[in-house]
């Protein structure tokens, strides 16, 4: 696969455009699959399942409509001393790229990187993610149908299949999952000198200020915690709210919780399910452990056989709480004292760099403050989640919460070298550059500037 790049075959416009287009095809042409797979694997109604399709839709026509621009050599200006020269920088492929998707968007999260990387030019071996089995034999089935071989290719199997992987020569390796594994993957990938980009997560939390609206709040917040049941890598982890906020919100939480859920959610065909037992089984010791405590402010239900858990709100008063330990990664969202926002903001920078943060309300200063006094893979005011669903904008993590970024340009470039080259002229081959050395320092340092 990588000597396809090598011969210089995938570096042409047309070839990448139509790579672009055999992928448009296998989305397009198999959209109810794709429903049908992620509705066995998470229980995902079809609308947040069609989610996943949108966003490579999206993230195609972005690539499409400005793939040659991004592909143009980029002028560089030659220091008088150099003259005469052009110098450029010209973007070209690594070569042959390994894509490791994660479960909880298992299809789109596989196939996103692999437009940037086929734009920019490679070659990718794809392995999904087995605990998706159905999406991840979805996969398997189509890249066959729509690339060559030595284009795309898919690897099946369990974490053993992706450490072997990982262990080979590939040009970057692109990986979406926990931190755990990231770790794994980083040093699997330095024996080779591999570069990595690693897409993980973190505890993002969410800041209400007063000023917030909190109908639209409370709405958001249940939503961004719903969806997907709450594995999504940028959903809101925690929630610190000023004490002057905390009833109304609580009393809006539970309002919108009934609006998109019902009064009997675990009923509701709206809310996904934890994707396998073990998952569910660290969600329900955590939700058991503030159930024994009387801790739980909203919700509290779950269904072990089915795997569901209803969104939850509960109490948290010291951030030593086994709540805020780790990345939640379901539907339980912790309640804090916000307290002072200066306090809340240095807490929050003793903490691992988390992927998203979220603020609601606040004047521009405290807005000022949050961006100014803390560091995130992004931010998003007002809202959750939907900073991930604009292709011009980079997604990506920062310390804890991963390395490198993609969507639109950010994935183009990630998946691409970018080459420096310098084209002189003979003519103008002054002798004074070479041995034996006769001109005096103080030109050389006028003509360094």
């Amino acid at each position: 696969m990588r000597d396809l790049v090598g011969r210089g075959q995938t570096r042409s416009h047309a070839w990448r455009v139509e790579q672009l287009k055999r992928l448009r095809e296998l989305v397009e042409s198999h959209e109810q699959d794709v429903l049908e797979a992620l509705a066995s694997d998470l229980g995902k109604p079809s609308t947040e399942a069609f989610f996943e399709v949108v966003a490579l839709l999206q993230e195609l026509k972005l690539t499409d409509k400005n793939l040659r621009r991004w592909m143009r050599p980029t002028s560089v200006p030659v220091p008088l001393a150099q003259r005469p020269g052009q110098a450029s920088v010209v973007p070209e492929p690594l070569g042959c790229v390994l894509i490791i998707g994660p479960w909880n968007y298992p299809f789109s999260l596989t196939l996103q990187p692999l437009i940037s990387a086929l734009a920019a030019g490679n070659t990718a071996v794809l392995k999904p993610s087995e605990h998706a089995p159905a999406v991840a034999a979805l996969i398997a089935k189509l890249i066959p149908l729509h690339f060559a071989s030595d284009v795309v290719s898919v690897e099946l199997g369990d974490g053993r299949v992706a450490s072997e992987l990982v262990s080979m020569p590939f040009d970057h390796i692109f990986f979406t999952g926990g931190g755990a594994i990231g770790r794994k993957v980083l040093e699997g990938a330095a024996a080779n000198l591999t570069p990595v980009t690693l897409e993980l997560g973190g505890k993002s939390p969410a800041i209400v200020l007063s000023g917030a609206d909190l109908a639209v709040t409370a709405r958001r917040l249940i939503w961004g915690k719903g969806l997907n049941a709450g594995q999504t890598c940028i959903a809101p982890d925690h929630l610190l709210v000023s004490s002057d906020q905390r009833e109304g919100l609580l009393t809006a939480l539970q309002a919108a919780r009934t609006e998109m859920y019902g009064n009997e959610p675990l009923k509701s065909d709206q809310l996904g399910k934890i994707v396998n037992d073990r998952q569910f089984s660290r969600l329900e010791a955590l939700l058991e452990g503030a159930r024994s405590q009387g801790r739980i402010l909203l919700g509290g239900e779950l269904d072990r056989e089915q795997r569901r858990i209803a969104p939850t709100v509960i109490q948290v008063d010291d951030r030593d709480d086994p709540l805020m330990s780790d990345e939640l990664f379901g539907p339980l969202l912790p309640l804090l004292n916000l307290g002072q926002l200066d306090d809340a903001l240095a807490a929050i920078r003793k903490d691992p760099k988390p992927l998203a943060l979220y603020v609601f309300g606040g004047n521009d200063d405290q807005q000022r403050r949050v961006l100014g006094c803390t560091s995130s893979g992004g931010v998003c005011i007002n809202d959750v989640v939907m900073q991930a669903g604009i292709p011009d904008m980079p997604f990506g993590g920062v310390g804890g919460s991963g390395m490198g970024s993609y969507h639109g340009r950010s994935g183009f470039d990630t998946f691409s070298h970018r080459k420096a080259v310098l084209r002189r002229p003979f003519r103008f081959d002054f002798k004074v550059r070479y041995p034996p050395y006769k001109l005096d320092l103080n030109v050389l340092r006028r003509l360094a500037g």
